[in-house]
């Protein structure tokens, strides 16, 4: 497999173009950033620990029967993938109140949320990845009903395959936002699953194993991610 051009570089992976036109190449570089890319710092390890993590957990979601872009590792911090005609929204799932549900609810942070909830949200760094609902999805061309149907079947998936996996070594799957994209007409899971697209807390106390270690300033942000590798078996 021949690495070509560099096709995109997003704010923590890079994305390079292939002899194949149906693969590309990611790239995950120490970057870290937060607050919509206002703050970014290098964080010694990170890429290579993503990397690893994410070729972990999609393998994991295949044999469940998630079909996923990943197709296999290339090294530390590069992975073969399916290029994706991506769809250009977030779908969140919440297990437990957190984040921006907190601040636009003014609810209570840790509040279980049963049934768990869906949400989606326009993929649009500038506009602040605004809150939107699947009658804009369609209305607007992002993508069509049948699309968000699946969107949402897989992501609920995922969601009860990742909650038992990660309760068994110990911690909470908080919330997470998935990217999904368009392969031969299939839809297919893009992106990645790492610690900086989800929530962690460990299950005893509720400490946050996490990308917020970073957000909020309590340090430890990269021993908290291997240690949440270690626990779930990840080969780093």
């Amino acid at each position: 497999m021949e690495k070509r051009d560099e096709l995109y570089r997003g704010k923590a992976k890079s994305v390079y173009q292939t002899d194949d036109a149906d693969r590309l190449i990611l790239l995950f570089r120490n970057d870290t950033s937060a607050f919509d890319g206002k703050r970014i710092e290098q964080l010694d390890r990170k890429g290579m620990v993503n990397n690893k993590f994410n070729a972990f957990i999609m393998q994991k979601l295949e044999a469940a029967g998630v079909p996923t872009q990943f197709d296999k590792l290339l090294g530390d911090n590069e992975c073969l993938v399916k290029k994706l005609d991506m769809i250009p929204v977030e779908c969140v799932v919440r297990n437990y109140a957190a984040g921006s549900l907190v601040k636009r609810l003014g609810v209570e942070e840790g509040i279980k949320l049963e049934p768990s909830t869906f949400e989606l949200f326009l993929k649009n760094d500038e506009k602040g990845d605004p809150f939107i609902n699947e009658s804009h999805v369609v209305a607007f061309g992002w993508g069509t009903a049948e699309q968000l149907v699946e969107m949402k079947k897989l992501s609920l998936k995922v969601n009860e395959v990742l909650t038992q996996l990660f309760d068994e070594a110990g911690l909470l799957l908080v919330d997470f936002k998935l990217e999904f994209g368009v392969f031969h007409g299939q839809i297919v899971l893009g992106d990645e699953f790492s610690p900086d697209g989800c929530r962690l807390w460990d299950k005893q106390t509720r400490e946050k194993m996490d990308k917020d270690r970073f957000r909020q300033g309590l340090g430890g942000v990269i021993e908290a991610y291997e240690e949440v590798a270690k626990r779930l078996g990840v080969p780093l």
